[in-house]
């Protein structure tokens, strides 16, 4: 039995091997170059710069505003704060919520601070002339959570987050 599987695998090493055909060379074929076109004179080119109507500049924008997203805190909180300052002067708006004792008053006065310095920073208003136009707090993520109960049960218990937005404009 030895010598029949040794005939076997002679007769597949000794089987011939196909011939493989090396590609011809190609000849590279080259297109025509084109002539770059013809300039126009100097007179039509400043003719068509004389014709060219400036673009209208865009009106300065008149408002700024900041948003702070999935800010730790529930809605409702957040708006008993917000309804303080709807409508108030920034710098009197920062004054009551450094003296209001709120969990929102904090998140609050960072994003009015941001407004500010947004409308200062990249429109050019003045500071002392800005109050708060606008003021709103959605809804943002709600984190579902589990709360254990007695006899080894559990009730279901949301976090919830809120989205806070802020316009300030210039008197």
């Amino acid at each position: 039995m030895a010598e029949e599987t040794k005939k076997t695998t002679a007769k597949k090493a000794a089987a011939p091997k196909k011939a493989v055909k090396k590609a011809e060379p190609v000849e590279e074929v080259k297109a025509p170059v084109e002539e770059a076109p013809k300039k126009a004179p100097a007179k039509k080119a400043a003719a068509k710069a004389e014709k060219k109507v400036e673009a209208p500049k865009k009106p300065a924008p008149t408002e700024a505003r900041a948003i702070a997203k999935n800010v730790r805190l529930t809605p409702r909180k957040a708006r008993l704060v917000i309804d303080l300052v709807r409508g108030k002067n920034v710098k009197e708006a920062l004054g009551l919520l450094a003296m209001t004792n709120r969990a929102a008053s904090e998140p609050v006065s960072k994003l009015i601070k941001s407004a500010a310095a947004n409308a200062v920073n990249n429109f050019g208003m003045d500071e002392d002339s800005l109050y708060i136009a606008q003021i709103w707090a959605n809804d943002g993520l709600r984190m579902k959570r589990y709360l254990p109960r007695a006899k080894g049960s559990a009730s279901g218990l949301v976090k919830r987050n809120c989205h806070l937005t802020v316009v300030v404009k210039m008197r």
